[in-house]
């Protein structure tokens, strides 16, 4: 990945949206879709680094959708060799979750296609890309969190959630 991606582990740092972001979402899909496109039904680029214009923590976030939830399972070799380390299942209920890099470049979720976390996602995502002013208003958001939790991934993703719950809920 670029040298404009990674983030420290627990660490919070925001950058400048970069207009490279989606053309390295679509490279590193090039890149990983042949060892998983047999268990895959879609996958989608989410989270802030898919919002134009907005800050965001440096790292890709890409949901792929699959068939089954236990699907997941499947996805651990394949995405090992290309240097991601499974994380597990247990942080988010339903979401297999996948890092590549020591400081994370890419979160990768896999999770249902057409279930909660799949739909949930994309709503939040969609209505950021639609609405400027709604998307200006999570990035001033984060950036009051990001100082605030400078040191503290989860606190930051936690102080977060009342406001995509409103939004992702909303349009649900």
């Amino acid at each position: 990945m670029g040298s404009q991606l990674g983030l420290e582990h627990g660490k919070v740092r925001l950058a400048d949206a970069d207009p490279d972001w989606p053309k390295l979402f679509t490279a590193e899909i090039e890149r990983i879709r042949p060892a998983i496109d047999a268990y895959v039904v879609a996958i989608e680029h989410f989270g802030s680094t898919s919002i134009p214009r907005i800050k965001a923590k440096p790292i890709l976030d890409i949901l792929v959708g699959l068939r089954r939830f236990k699907d997941g399972e499947k996805l651990v070799r394949p995405l090992v060799s290309l240097g991601y380390d499974y994380v597990g299942f247990n942080m988010v209920h339903d979401d297999h979750l996948f890092g590549l890099g020591q400081a994370r470049t890419v979160l990768l979720h896999a999770v249902v296609h057409g279930g909660h976390h799949w739909n949930r996602n994309l709503r939040f995502r969609d209505a950021l890309r639609a609405g400027p002013a709604l998307a200006a208003e999570y990035e001033a958001l984060k950036v009051r969190l990001a100082e605030e939790f400078a040191d503290s991934r989860s606190g930051y993703t936690a102080a977060k959630q009342a406001f995509i719950d409103r939004i992702a809920d909303a349009r649900g």
